[in-house]
């Protein structure tokens, strides 16, 4: 991220990082929209899309978190996808995807930004 962008950017404060469990994920609003956001082993801070896409259910961040090779990932806890972290690829069909977010902590806080621009597809 660029300075110029997080100067410009509204940042949405969540939760204090000592909330974040590792390998686990919380669900929060932010402006009338769900957000998952992780925080992995490695103590890395990551936000998608909380929605589902192939059950339309949010529950993305009760999914399980782990890494494929060196990929950050939460697999979906209904169907199993695997999602990574830092674009939202579908690393079981690349057809699909969930929103990234931008997102930092600051000061202690974890706070959430813009959307990521999506990847395009393979």
């Amino acid at each position: 991220m660029t300075t110029a962008f997080a100067d410009l950017a509204v940042w949405t404060p969540i939760c204090s990082i000592s909330r974040l469990e590792i390998e686990r994920g919380v669900a929060a609003l932010v402006e009338g929209v769900p957000v998952a956001i992780f925080r992995t082993f490695t103590g890395d801070v990551y936000a998608l899309d909380n929605v589902d896409p192939f059950t339309g259910a949010s529950v993305l961040s009760r999914g399980i978190v782990g890494t494929r090779g060196d990929v950050p990932t939460v697999a979906s806890p209904m169907h199993k996808q695997a999602f990574d972290l830092r674009t939202g690829d579908c690393l079981d069909d690349p057809t699909v995807r969930v929103r990234a977010w931008a997102v930092r902590v600051r000061d202690g806080v974890v706070e959430i930004g813009e959307p990521l621009a999506l990847s395009v597809p393979a």
